[in-house]
C-alpha cells in the first residue's frame, strides 16, 4: 500500500478488458479508494463532468477513437491525469507533451511510481 495514494479516486479509461482489471487490482492494492472506469470516450467525459477524481489513467486510443476530447475535460476540471499506452512518446497527442507516460506493459512499481509523480 502507497500512502499517498490510500484512500484517492482514480478514473481509469481503457478499453482492453484484461488491462482494465489487471490496472484495477493494481490500484487497489496500492490503496486507493475508489477505481472508476470507461472503455470509451463519450463515458468517460461524462464521468468527468458528473464525477470528482484525485488523478485519472488515460488510454490515447480507445476503439480506434482519440482520448483527446477525454484529455480536455480533465485539464478543464484541474484533474492530473497521466496517459498509459503502448504508443511510443513520438506519438504523444500535440497539446498534451508534458504528461506522465505509463508504458505498457508496466509493473505495480511502475504505476506507483507514475501516479506518485503525477499526485506530487
Amino acid at each position: 500500500m502507497s500512502e499517498m495514494l490510500s484512500g484517492r479516486r482514480i478514473l481509469v479509461v481503457e478499453d482492453e478488458m484484461l488491462i482494465l482489471l489487471m490496472i484495477e487490482d493494481m490500484l487497489a492494492d496500492l490503496g486507493c479508494r475508489s477505481v472508476t472506469s470507461a472503455g470509451t470516450v463519450k463515458k468517460a467525459v461524462s464521468l468527468v463532468e458528473s464525477e470528482f477524481f484525485d488523478a485519472a489513467m488515460l488510454d490515447m486510443n480507445l476503439g480506434g477513437e482519440d482520448s483527446n476530447a477525454v484529455a480536455k475535460a480533465l485539464l478543464e476540471r484541474g484533474v492530473p491525469f497521466m496517459y498509459s499506452t503502448g504508443n511510443s512518446r513520438r506519438n504523444v497527442r500535440e497539446g498534451f507533451p508534458d504528461q506522465v507516460i505509463l508504458h505498457k506493459p508496466f509493473l505495480d512499481s511502475d504505476l506507483r511510481a507514475a501516479l506518485t509523480q503525477l499526485l506530487s
